[in-house]
């Protein structure tokens, strides 16, 4: 990588929730759908046909951790809509933001939501995902 590119690349903040606020955005990017990237997510999920690659870009978390550094999270709910197939060769802009955050059973939960467009201004997709930032939770409710 060019030292100059390294140089623009805004350094991660370490995760405040209690300043977090809804409606922040997360840093947009751009990629480019290779037919190869279509292939793979065939591939893996064992569907010659499938048709939103997409998915697998987690567009929602890779804009956050563009964004910031945390302990981690566990998913807690996902919902991914899909509008119109990707096109290999065409380049993807992914759109984040913070759509919530809230608290359950006193454990700190925090909501995204990602848009995907491609270069025609075509709505690929849109993702909600919520997350426990508190991991070391998981699995507690076992422990004696």
């Amino acid at each position: 990588m060019d030292r100059n590119a390294e140089s623009q690349v805004p350094e991660r903040k370490t995760l405040d929730y209690e300043r977090l606020e809804i409606g922040e955005p997360l840093p947009s990017y751009e990629y480019l759908l290779t037919q190869e990237m279509l292939e793979q997510y065939r591939q893996a999920v064992q569907d010659p046909d499938a048709r939103f690659p997409t998915i697998a870009v987690k567009a929602d978390i890779g804009a956050y951790h563009r964004k910031y550094e945390d302990a981690g999270s566990v998913n807690a709910r996902c919902a991914y809509s899909c509008y119109n197939p990707p096109v290999a060769g065409r380049k993807i802009r992914v759109t984040a933001w913070i759509a919530d955050k809230y608290v359950r059973r006193e454990k700190p939960y925090i909501v995204t939501e990602a848009v995907s467009v491609d270069e025609d201004g075509r709505l690929i997709d849109r993702v909600i995902t919520h997350e426990l930032k508190r991991p070391q939770e998981v699995g507690k409710k076992w422990q004696r």
